[in-house]
């Protein structure tokens, strides 16, 4: 896959998904929705405030009638009645609505739904940069803050899954990255990407081909690593950036969207079902992409 236009059309081919989105009333949300709606990405329940759900609907032309609507005018209710319709298989994913992430989290992770499935959830990211050579996929830019070793190595299977099932690569190159490319026993994170390339050596990670540590220049320029005299399958043509810690992740992905002009689809993955966000400064066209690529998440986790 070369763009994620690309990946629109595969979601659209891969027919509607239903969602149930929780705390519905939520102007960029419904607008999200109503639009990936039209394009045949996905049905929604909407479940929330049905009077505010109205009045959003009302000033954005949003017909009702195409939506099933849920009276729940309590944010703990609805985010219960969201979750449950997933577990119930009545939904195939869920959206956050007006609500913060970590209450919508916790929610989805109550052993009452049997969603969890034992493994870190983490935000996967597919970046089209129009300076790099392919799709990117980068993990973690919003849920896990300062992943573990053992974190770290499920935020790496689960970028592996998006980049196969959603890009239909092989077997991704995956990069750990930090500030050096060199392992130093004072920076904590070049020793974790260490043992995680051993760990790939060794079968534990599969898959994939994980190396690191890698700076980002020599992750994804094949000059600049010929220049560091690095020689790795991965070095200057990454599929998949690991970063160190959430602050880099989420530093990276905005300076790429508003520093880059790159297209950017995002999902939450570790959990028995996928979780779409959308964020109020994504524009119209990033959440659009969210809701295909977790609509190409459904099944298989």
């Amino acid at each position: 896959m070369k763009n994620l236009n690309e990946l629109l059309i595969k979601a659209k081919n891969n027919g509607p998904k239903t969602v149930s989105i929780a705390v519905a009333e939520d102007e960029v949300v419904l607008n999200a929705v109503e639009r990936a709606r039209k394009e045949g990405i996905v049905n929604a329940i909407l479940v929330g405030n049905i009077n505010k759900i109205r009045e959003i609907a009302k000033r954005n032309s949003i017909d009702l009638s195409l939506y099933e609507v849920i009276d729940k005018p309590f944010e703990g209710d609805a985010v219960k009645t969201a979750v449950s319709l997933v577990a119930e298989k009545k939904a195939d994913f869920v959206m956050k609505g007006k609500i913060k992430t970590g209450d919508l989290m916790r929610e989805v992770l109550k052993e009452e739904y049997g969603l969890r499935t034992g493994r870190t959830l983490s935000l996967v990211s597919i970046f089209d940069i129009p300076t790099y050579h392919k799709l990117l996929i980068v993990s973690d830019a919003g849920m896990t803050i300062a992943p573990t070793l053992e974190q770290k190595v499920d935020i790496i299977n689960n970028a592996v899954f998006v980049a196969k099932k959603a890009l239909e690569v092989e077997n991704p190159k995956v990069a750990i990255l930090g500030a050096v490319e060199i392992v130093n026993s004072k920076m904590p994170v070049t020793i974790e990407a260490a043992i995680l390339s051993k760990m790939n050596n060794r079968n534990q990670i599969k898959g994939c081909i994980v190396d690191g540590p890698f700076a980002l220049d020599n992750a994804v320029s094949e000059e600049a690593a010929k220049h560091k005299g690095i020689v790795s399958p991965v070095a200057g043509d990454a599929d998949i950036l690991i970063m160190p810690d959430i602050e880099a992740g989420n530093i990276f992905y905005k300076a790429m969207v508003f520093l880059g002009s790159a297209k950017v689809a995002s999902t939450i993955v570790g959990a028995k079902v996928p979780v779409a966000l959308t964020s109020r400064a994504d524009s119209d066209e990033t959440k659009l992409l969210s809701l295909a690529l977790t609509n190409l998440m459904v099944g298989d986790h």
